[in-house]
C-alpha cells in the first residue's frame, strides 16, 4: 500500500461501559488498550483498542450520542450498531480467538466456508458478540 491507498483508520462503537468494553477486548479478543487510564481519569474522551498498526476501536460511551452533531441527523443515528465488524486474522490466530472467546464465556457461532470478502472467499468464519451487542465476524483466508 502507498500513502494514497484509502485504509480503513477507525470504527466507534458505542459501549455502555468504555472500560469493561476495553477489558472484553483486551482479555477475550487479544487487542491492545489504548488511553484506557486516561479516560477513567477523565484526561481522555474515550479509550480505544488497536486492530492492527493502521486501525483501532473507538469505545465511545453511549451518553456521546446526542453530541453527534457534525451532519444533520447524526445525533439521530448515533448509538445504533452497524450489522457487523469483520476481522482478518492468520489460521493460527484465528483458532486462538475462537478458543479464547469460548474460554472467556462468548458464544461464538458455527463456522462458514467461502464467504465473499474485501480478499475474496474466506476460507473459514465465524461470528460473536462483545457485551455490548456489537456483532464481529472473524475469518482467515489461505495463503
Amino acid at each position: 500500500m502507498t500513502n494514497t491507498s484509502m485504509r480503513l483508520d477507525h470504527v466507534v462503537l458505542w459501549v455502555a461501559d468504555p472500560v469493561a468494553a476495553a477489558g472484553f477486548y483486551e482479555t477475550a479478543v487479544g487487542l491492545e488498550p489504548i488511553k484506557v487510564a486516561e479516560f477513567a481519569e477523565g484526561k481522555a474522551a474515550f479509550p480505544s483498542v488497536r486492530v492492527n498498526e493502521e486501525t483501532i476501536l473507538d469505545l465511545a460511551p453511549l451518553g456521546f450520542a446526542p453530541r453527534m452533531k457534525m451532519l444533520p441527523g447524526a445525533a439521530e443515528s448515533a448509538g445504533h450498531p452497524v450489522n457487523h465488524i469483520c476481522l482478518s486474522l492468520p489460521a493460527d490466530a484465528f483458532d486462538a480467538l475462537r478458543a479464547r472467546l469460548q474460554e472467556h464465556g462468548v458464544t461464538v457461532s458455527y463456522i462458514d466456508r467461502d464467504l465473499s470478502g474485501a480478499r475474496g472467499n474466506a476460507t473459514r468464519s465465524f461470528y460473536f458478540r462483545d457485551p455490548d451487542g456489537n456483532v464481529f465476524e472473524a475469518r482467515h483466508y489461505d495463503g
